[in-house]
């Protein structure tokens, strides 16, 4: 039981690890740069902003 338990908690680990050291920042840099594009495409369409002219 006790090698169950210790394989089960170096899988945690590592799954942690995983989350923590690749999948956040990965999906934090496809949000951001994801939102920066969208603002790219809308103000090439509408312009940028500012006062009507």
């Amino acid at each position: 039981m006790t090698d169950n338990i210790k394989k089960q908690k170096h899988e945690e680990l590592l799954l942690f690890l995983f989350l923590t050291v690749v999948l956040a920042p990965l999906l934090s840099i496809i949000f951001v740069g994801g939102f920066g594009f969208i603002i790219w495409i809308s103000q090439i369409l509408t312009g940028p902003p500012g006062p009507p002219s």
